[in-house]
Parts: structure tokens; sequence; C-alpha cells
């Protein structure tokens, strides 16, 4: 049950937010006719059918049928849940949370979690002052501008230097008072093995902070600088920690989702420097994975943003290994897949950094699908010329088939596979069918229903108009809702609308008013989008042009109200006509009377 200090929060954060700015950082908006207009970002389209009112607070796209009010919207184009988007503005406004009733021990969690944030923070703001500030920062900053890294990346990074000393951040933040067990817990130092104490992790090292999707510091990457010892790594990462999960996270996300949403695809690369250096470069829509293999946890999170995903991962033979690993995961979350290609056996940061943006564009353009990426490297690393690895290379290459829903592409993939391997077409499609059986019967195969466009006749466009009338004033006057339905039955309307009309009934029933926030919360998805879109359409002023409209709009569902009756009535006479006299007369003085009725709505609408 929501708390009233719950509701205060989620209310202080709404009158804050003004959907144009929040909507305008994912959407370009164009203003026409006292509204904002853009391309949808909820499903492809060429003609802005997205509509914006900062005035009613809500979003509505006439294309797809979605909309709502600012959390809504956020709620989707994020991929979290209701409330999480209402923190997520909370944050990017600097509100802080309600307070939760919590035990003992989770309160104590709570603040050492945002303890070890802060110390984070901290050493983040000292390794960016050692780069930019110090002198020995300038072999930092001769290595980044070799590589092409601006000083504009540097900031928007906010990269930094890990001096040669041994205990330098270990004496700043002992002095501001945090233990070396907090600093220990977060990865920053290391206890020493013979002697006691401790040492920095990172020394002469370029730092990368790496943080969550919500710009949190939560570890760090260092990249060596100068170092004689081959035992020593050339990229060192923050180990597992309370805040640091290699599995759960991708460097860049948070600088590069909005990016990746606007161009419905991401760039996934295997290294940080290869990110930020495709960054610089004006590739926006990057991400690292942190030296770990590619996991569903990392797929669910570019999903959130698009569906379409490119690997790039070096051209060597652990890139292409790593790609094969990484192609079915991100295939099986309902990604669309594609592999960039490096030529000359160059990973991206040196491609983009000798070639440049536009360089690097048309390998996108160009990029391999995961079929034929897969089929090629099979091709290339197996040994086909026997029948014994030709059906060897068919059994790696047709799991993939099986993921695809269109017959018409998987018939045509397993036309080139047997072209490809020289085998008949027919012995591939048996395959094929036994792969697919097995699938089937392991998993519940997609059903893909086209839906027909429904067209409208003109009684039915004058009934929906009326009802909305009607929806609309009772979205404000909710006193007349018995009024209402003591006229009209609730079968009058559509089962979206009656959901619309229970919900305010509850509302009156309670005695609040119906708000934006609550109808997101409370009605369905499409409930929600329909009273979006009846509410933009409308006006928020009620005089006497709205309240003739409402009159009007009742007497239209009335007429058809009786009309209706009428008709069953009048079906009904024509049976007792030659046997039940009685019954008879009955029904045609009510058939006049329903008839009078309906004269009279008609003369005085």
């Amino acid at each position: 049950m929501r708390s009233a200090e719950l509701d205060e929060f989620v209310e202080k954060v709404s009158e804050r937010t003004d959907i144009y700015s929040v909507v305008s950082q994912y959407v370009t908006l164009t203003q026409k006719s006292g509204r904002y207009w853009g391309c949808c970002p909820f499903h492809n389209e060429k003609t802005a059918s997205f509509s914006v009112s900062p005035d009613k607070g809500l979003f509505y796209c006439f294309g797809c049928g979605t909309g709502g009010n600012v959390f809504k919207f956020l709620s989707l184009i994020e991929n979290i849940t209701y409330f999480e988007a209402v923190k997520l503005q909370a944050q990017r406004l600097g509100i802080e949370l309600p307070k939760r009733n919590s035990s003992p021990e989770q309160e104590r969690r709570r603040r050492e979690e945002k303890t070890l944030l802060k110390i984070n923070e901290v050493a983040q703001d000292f390794y960016h002052e050692c780069l930019i500030k110090t002198t020995r920062g300038e072999v930092g900053r001769k290595y980044l501008a070799a590589r092409g890294i601006t000083r504009e990346t540097i900031e928007t990074f906010r990269l930094g230097l890990a001096p040669e000393e041994w205990d330098n951040l270990l004496k700043k933040l002992t002095r501001q008072g945090y233990t070396v067990q907090q600093l220990e817990s977060v990865g920053l130092i290391v206890k020493r093995k013979t002697l006691s104490g401790y040492y920095d992790r990172f020394r002469e090292r370029v730092m990368i902070p790496i943080a969550d999707i919500f710009g949190h510091v939560v570890g760090f990457g260092g990249r060596i600088l100068t170092s004689e010892n081959e035992e020593t790594p050339k990229y060192l990462n923050t180990p597992e920690t309370v805040l640091f999960n290699k599995r759960n996270l991708l460097f860049g996300l948070d600088k590069s989702n909005r990016a990746i949403s606007s161009a419905g695809a991401a760039v996934v690369v295997e290294g940080y420097m290869d990110a930020i250096s495709l960054f610089s470069a004006g590739i926006k829509n990057v991400v690292a994975t942190l030296g770990t293999a590619f996991t569903p946890e990392h797929a669910k999170l570019i999903l959130r943003y698009a569906k379409k995903v490119f690997f790039c991962y070096d051209s060597d033979e652990a890139g292409q290994r790593a790609t094969i690993r990484a192609l079915p995961i991100v295939q099986q979350a309902g990604a669309d897949v594609f592999v960039i290609k490096i030529p000359d056996g160059k990973d991206p940061d040196e491609f983009v950094r000798k070639h440049g943006k536009e360089a690097f564009e048309e390998l996108i353009k160009n990029a391999a699908t995961l079929i034929d990426y897969r089929m090629n490297y099979v091709l290339t690393n197996t040994e086909h010329s026997t029948t014994q690895g030709k059906f060897r290379a068919l059994q790696e290459i047709l799991p993939v088939i099986v993921n695809i829903d269109n017959p018409i592409t998987s018939n045509e993939y397993c036309k080139k596979i047997a072209a490809e391997l020289f085998l008949d077409e027919r012995l591939v499609a048996d395959e094929y069918r036994k792969l697919l059986k097995q699938e089937s019967s392991s998993k519940p195969k997609k059903e893909y229903i086209i839906k027909e466009p429904r067209t409208y006749s003109e009684e039915e466009l004058r009934i929906s108009m009326a009802s909305e009338e009607i929806l609309r004033m009772l979205w404000h006057e909710g006193d007349i809702l018995d009024y209402v339905l003591t006229v009209l039955p609730q079968e009058i309307f559509t089962p979206c609308h009656r959901e619309i009309i229970s919900w305010l009934k509850n509302c009156v029933a309670q005695e609040r008013r119906p708000d934006k926030i609550s109808a997101a919360e409370e009605l369905s998805e499409e409930a929600n989008s329909e009273l979006s879109r009846i509410l933009m359409n409308g006006s928020d002023e009620f005089g006497k042009k709205e309240i003739a409209l409402f009159e009007e709009s009742l007497a239209t569902l009335r007429q058809v109200v009786l009309m209706k009756k009428f008709y069953k009535l009048n079906a009904q006479a024509e049976k007792y006509v030659p046997e039940d006299e009685m019954t008879y007369d009955k029904t045609v003085k009510e058939l006049i009377k329903i008839k009078a009725e309906v004269d009279n709505l008609k003369s005085n609408p």
C-alpha cells in the first residue's frame, strides 16, 4: 500500500518535471499548432505522428497508440518500471528519495553503499585532477592525444591518471576519514603480502571511471603507461565488489544510451579504449564489455534502448571466438544482430583513428548478418571437403537458422548453406526440420498475428466521438458519473472505455480526483494510452461550448441505446401478432414511448 510520503514524493517530482524537456532528450520535436511533434521512438515511422502536449503533461502517438504521462514515457524508453522511472527523474532533478521503512541492517547497508559510491567519486576527482592539472599528468595527456582522445572526451568520461607513488590515493582518502577496510572493499587499495599495510591498486596508469546506468562510479579501469615488467597487465580493472559486477555493466552506457536510442542500434566493442576512441570520433552509440564474455544481462541492458546490436570485436582469433559466443545470447534475447568486420586485422580504436568516422560508418552499413557471419566463420574454421566435414559444418550453422521466425528467410538460408557446402537442398531442409522439431518441443513457438487495419462506419465514428466527449467531462467532473450511468448502460462503451469509467468510479468512491500519475499506475497500458489521447484532443477549460458538446454527446449515445432497444422490441412484437395480443399491445406501447423519446432527443439536442 502506498504511503502519503511516497505520494507526496511522486507529486513533487511530477511538479518539477517538464515533459517537453524530458522527451526532447530522446526525440527531435518540432512545434506545430500548440503541440510538439516528432517521429515515434516506439515504432518505426517516417512521418511524425508522435505528439507532446507540455500544458497537459501528456504524450500520444497517433501511429501506434502509445501514450501517457512523462513517467510512462521514461518507463517505456528506458525499459524500466514506472516507479523506477520516477526515481530516475528524481535523481536527474536532485530530489532525494523518501526514506524507506527498513530494518537497522538494511539501513546500515544502504548508508555503507552510499559511502562507497562517495569514495569512488572522490577517487575519480583525484585521478582526473592528476591528469589535467599536474605536471606528472603530462605523460597521460600525451598518451591520450596520440590516440586521438580530445580534451572534450577527457572531460566527458572524466579520464584521469594514477600517479606512480605507492600510496598517494590511500593517504588522501584516509585523511578524509575513510577506513582502509572501506577502500579495500571498493578495490582501490591492496593489502601487502609480506609487510603490514596497504598500497594503491592503480599506479602509473591512465584511469577510466566505470559507471552504472545512473552515472554512479562503481569501479575503474587502468591502462598501463610505462612498464618493463612483462608480468604487469596492460589493462587492470577493479575486482568484483559489492558495487562492481562486470556481468551487469557495460562501459559507456550512461553516456551513450540516448545516442543508442536515437540511432536504434548499439555498437558493442571489447574494451573501454575502443569505446572511448569511437565516441571521440563521433560514433556515440557505443558500449564496451569489461574484459568478460557478453552476458544475457548485457543483452537486456542494450535492449532497453535499441533492438539492433552491432558487434565489433577485434579481428584476431580471440575476438572472433568471443563474437561467436556472444551472438546467440543476443539473438535469443530478441535483438537483430550484425557483425562489423574490421579490415587488415585492426581493432576499432586503430581503425577509426586512421580512417575516421565516415569510414567506420561505412563498415556499419556493410555489417554482416548474424547468420552470414556464423556461416563464414564455420566455413573458414572447419574442414568441409569430406562428407563428414560437411555434416559437421552443417550442424554448427543450422542452430542459428532455427531461431529465424520468418519461414521465407530461413528457407533462403537453407538454400545458401546447401550451395556453400555443395549439398542437396532436400538434405539440408530435412536436417533443418529435425532441428526445428527438437527446438519446438523444448520451447513454445512464437505466434505472429497480423491484424488487418479496421475501417469504421460513420455511425461508429459518431459513437466513438460522443464517448470521448463524455469521458473528457467525467475526468474533470466526476460528480456527474452516477447521472451518466443512469442515462447510459456501460455496454454502450467499448471495453477500453469501460475500464476507464470503472476506474473513474473508484476514484469517486475513494473521494480522490483522478490524475495522470494514478492513471498510469492503475490503468492497463491500452486504457492509459487511450485516456491520454482523449485528454490531449480536448480542452482543459469547460465553458458553455464544452457543456453543450457533452449534452449533445449524451443525447447521441442515448439515441443509440434507445434505437437498439426499439429494433429488438420491434422484432419481438412481430412474434406476438398471431398468438399473444396482450403482450403485443404492451410491446407496441413501449415502442411508441421509445420512438417519442428518440424524436424528442433529435429535436432538442
